[in-house]
């Protein structure tokens, strides 16, 4: 038996070095409302360190009903390397619905990889970096 019997996760919150700057890249690629939104309270006294304030940070509401922010954090580089994230995955329908991704981020100067189709796991994969070099996955079953 479980210790926790969770239902998955609520949210996610990613540190940035510059919250303008992220917001921006993810309000862009994906276009979610901002259910809460600090971003411009960033250089006031305090709000980095305040969890009422949401440290200066953005929460966007997903369309699963998950929650996603970003929380800035200075200048320290993010590295996939070291113990802590490796990358986030966001579903999308299809595999379609990859290629239409792809074109867009093609159109809008945003560098990603290539499809991957990964038959034995039931899903195909498009990466790319977001302004920190933290790895964006977008993910869709094959079929």
């Amino acid at each position: 038996m479980s210790i926790v019997n969770s239902t998955g996760y609520a949210h996610v919150r990613l540190t940035v070095t510059d919250i303008a700057r992220s917001r921006a890249f993810y309000d862009q690629v994906f276009g979610w409302p901002a259910a809460i939104d600090a971003s411009d309270k960033t250089d006031e006294p305090g709000v980095k360190e305040s969890p009422e304030q949401f440290y200066g940070g953005v929460i966007y509401q997903t369309p699963q009903g998950t929650l996603f922010g970003l929380r800035p954090v200075g200048s320290q580089t993010f590295d996939s390397a070291t113990t802590g994230l490796d990358h986030v995955s966001f579903a999308v329908d299809s595999r379609d619905e990859l290629v239409r991704a792809e074109a867009g981020l093609a159109e809008a100067g945003i560098a990603h990889g290539e499809i991957i189709d990964l038959p034995d796991a039931g899903l195909a994969i498009l990466s790319f970096q977001d302004p920190d070099d933290i790895n964006i996955e977008l993910t869709a079953p094959l079929g």
